[in-house]
């Protein structure tokens, strides 16, 4: 064996641990919608339980909200694809400044195959039982858990396998600083991917390879940007 070999297999035990940790991650491919929230809401629709403010300013959504809301993309989201944004839990001392629920669905649909923005809710969580979604909940319960889930469209129930139910505080939300969040369907593996560290990942023996995205949250202040869907090469 050359002194080169044995150096690269010395190298290779050593970032061993490390690459487990940090599995690369999906090269997206190109792009297929995006928002840099500089016009409006105008491809977002949204579902409140109760009043709240949600504005979009010099390149940033701002969701301050007392209760239940989920905004829903648009469009509709087709084959493999990921989803990218930078999110912010907000805590400067207001009433909705919680540090909590930065949460997702995803390629969600109706039961009978139907579009979630032909059958509105009120942004109340139950609710959205009746889709079929992927669904992760970031720093849930006043940032005290994270959990990965696959609804399956039926009310009352929300299927939690106990490998998706994380409590570790490193899986939580930074107040006030930027985190990196990535979603991705790419047929049947399914990824929950949070400042280039995957935290959750799915192998769906059937997936859900259409749907729409919805940003949801609860009595909490966030602020995203740099919202992007690419799908992913075959």
């Amino acid at each position: 064996m050359t002194r080169r070999a044995v150096l690269a297999g010395l190298a290779a035990l050593a970032a061993g641990p490390a690459l487990a940790r940090s599995p690369p991650q999906p090269r997206p491919g190109r792009r297929l919608h995006a928002d840099d929230f500089r016009h409006g809401l105008g491809q977002w629709s949204l579902e409140a339980e109760k009043p709240g403010r949600v504005e979009v300013r010099d390149g940033v959504l701002d969701i301050d909200t007392p209760a239940g809301l989920t905004l829903w993309f648009r469009p509709e989201l087709v084959g493999s694809v990921m989803i990218r944004y930078e999110a912010q839990a907000v805590s400067a001392g207001a009433p909705n400044d919680q540090v909590s629920d930065l949460n997702a669905f995803w390629m969600a649909r109706e039961a009978d195959g139907g579009s979630p923005l032909a059958h509105p809710r009120t942004g109340a969580f139950a609710e959205y039982d009746t889709l079929m979604t992927y669904y992760v909940g970031q720093g849930g319960n006043r940032n005290t858990s994270t959990r990965f889930r696959r609804y399956v469209g039926r009310p009352g129930e929300r299927p939690l396998l106990p490998e998706h139910d994380h409590a570790a505080v490193d899986e939580m939300l930074v107040p006030n600083r930027w985190q990196a969040v990535r979603l991705v369907a790419d047929g049947g593996r399914i990824q929950y991917w949070n400042d280039d560290r995957k935290l959750f990942e799915l192998d769906d023996a059937e997936p859900y390879t259409r749907g729409w995205f919805g940003l949801r949250t609860t009595f909490s202040h966030l602020r995203v940007r740099r919202f992007r869907v690419f799908a992913l090469p075959r």
